[in-house]
């Protein structure tokens, strides 16, 4: 297996685990905060998903679906291309998701955008430094897509363990 088809092998996971997780949410289930600081899983899946679509637009150099495809209108949030997380608690508990479709739905399309780039990116070029406002030193297109799939993994994993403190034990039973 080659180290692209591996990478994207993990992503086509994480849209499994997106869509099993999410089914039968309610927006109130969406926007259920653990704690008034704490995400919600409708807040996650929205980051995650604006993580992927603004990366794949970065390295690419293209326009970010969220603008060109007007995902921010079903999410009624502004046409703002930076608009993708570092929260404050407020901000975040203002946040209203959309109908659990519709997350699944962008989530989708930007993932399969990130994959898309992905399928075009050789050996070579994971060692080209990129312009990230959020690191110290340069990283490496490699290091940052090392941090995508590591930053997806992590939130799918807070979004499963805010489902199981909504629903208790056993709410993967009630997908099935």
């Amino acid at each position: 297996m080659e180290w692209k088809d591996l990478l994207i092998q993990n992503f086509d996971v994480s849209l499994v685990a997106m869509e099993r997780t999410l089914q039968g949410l309610t927006q109130e289930d969406l926007d259920w905060q653990p704690k008034p600081d704490c995400n919600s899983i409708g807040w996650i899946t929205w980051h995650v998903s604006r993580i992927l679509d603004y990366a794949s637009s970065l390295f690419a150099e293209e326009e970010q679906l969220w603008i060109k495809d007007g995902w921010y209108g079903r999410f009624n949030r502004p046409a703002d291309p930076e608009d993708r997380g570092r929260h404050t608690p407020e901000q975040v508990a203002a946040f209203k998701s959309p109908d659990a479709d519709t997350m699944i739905a962008y989530y989708r399309v930007a993932l399969e955008k990130f994959k898309q780039y992905l399928s075009t990116v050789s050996s070579y070029d994971l060692d080209r430094q990129i312009n990230d406002e959020f690191s110290q030193i340069l990283p490496t297109l490699g290091s940052r897509i090392n941090a995508i799939l590591r930053e997806t993994q992590q939130h799918l994993g807070q979004i499963a363990y805010i489902r199981g403190q909504l629903q208790g034990y056993g709410w993967v039973e009630l997908i099935k």
